[in-house]
């Protein structure tokens, strides 16, 4: 049995709130991880190019309220 699918038998085992507990923290930590990867992305410069576009599309008048 890999370690995998040993932590998914744990998990399956788990009283409902320690779940919710885990539960939560894995969607904390993807934020979290998610939010560095686009800083990153952001200092990297790899969205530059989606802003501007999405700036010349402002200035141009091609947008809608939302």
């Amino acid at each position: 049995m890999s370690t995998l699918e040993q932590i998914e038998a744990a998990i399956l085992k788990l009283p409902a709130s320690d779940y919710q507990k885990l539960v939560q923290w894995l969607l904390d930590l993807d934020y979290q991880r998610w939010s560095e990867q686009l800083e990153q992305d952001i200092i990297g410069g790899k969205l530059d190019t989606l802003a501007q576009e999405a700036l010349a599309d402002f200035e141009a008048g091609q947008y809608r309220a939302i």
